[in-house]
């Protein structure tokens, strides 16, 4: 995945972990109810929601030495909250620890086993070591958690784990489930378009980046995909368009320098 991916699929865990300590956290599994031990997003406010918020906020403004000292703020305050641990391993996650990040994570879903979205994350964090096989296990526990709401996620994820592990069918069946539940998701788009180009199926790959077109700014990488994808089917026209579009927006990056090799 793309840096610009990685940083919206952060962006979008803070975003969601935000709107969590508004109101919305995720229930611990020891909590009973009508919902049992499901992950209800109807828990009521815990001590430490407030340096989650404060930690989050930081973490999205970059603010990171402020984001670490809120995050170790809410685990002292509430060791049993499964949300302060989950921000606290973002927060190491973005300094750089990976066994801080990793062992957080894990006491976050051992705090709560039907946590969607620590599930989710802490898949995508062994995905990050290379560890498909257990990432894949933690993106399908996010998503048996039929209040999970934004299952998309983890349905992409599971698509861009299976992707770096060699199994591109495997990756297709994932991003295809994502744009299902969202049709509007960018990265599983953008997943789509990179799938059906390997596969020659060029009209499906022009499909999918003008849907992607029409939800978010074009990057260097799909613009020269859709460069490549227009030589194929024969359209210069489009094919210029997409070439300008990429000189004029990302003159320096690797992409508009290739335009040279199809020119």
């Amino acid at each position: 995945m793309s840096g610009a991916w990685v940083n919206l699929l952060s962006a979008t865990l803070v975003a969601l972990l935000l709107a969590g300590c508004q109101g919305n956290t995720v229930r611990d599994s020891s909590s009973d109810g009508a919902t049992g031990n499901l992950g209800s997003p109807t828990q009521h406010q815990g001590p430490a929601d407030i340096y989650i918020e404060l930690s989050a906020a930081y973490l999205r403004d970059n603010q990171l030495a402020e984001a670490y000292k809120n995050a170790k703020k809410a685990v002292l305050v509430d060791p049993s909250s499964s949300n302060a641990h989950y921000v606290f391993a973002l927060v190491n996650q973005r300094l750089g620890q990976r066994g801080e990040a990793e062992q957080e994570y894990r006491k976050s879903v051992s705090l709560d086993p039907r946590n969607p979205v620590a599930l989710n994350a802490l898949g995508s964090f062994l995905c990050e070591q290379k560890n498909f096989e257990e990432a894949d296990e933690y993106f399908h526990r996010a998503l048996a958690n039929p209040l999970y709401s934004t299952p998309w996620l983890a349905w992409h994820n599971a698509g861009h784990c299976r992707e770096m592990a060699g199994d591109p069918k495997g990756a297709e069946s994932d991003y295809r489930a994502a744009l299902q539940v969202n049709p509007r998701f960018a990265p599983s788009l953008i997943g789509m378009a990179k799938m059906t180009f390997e596969e020659r199926n060029y009209l499906s790959t022009r499909g999918y980046l003008q849907r992607f077109g029409e939800v978010a700014p074009h990057t260097a990488e799909s613009l020269w995909l859709g460069v490549r994808t227009e030589n194929q089917l024969g359209d210069r026209d489009q094919m210029a368009s997409y070439a300008l579009k990429l000189r004029s927006k990302f003159p320096d990056s690797d992409e508009a320098k290739y335009l040279q090799t199809i020119e």
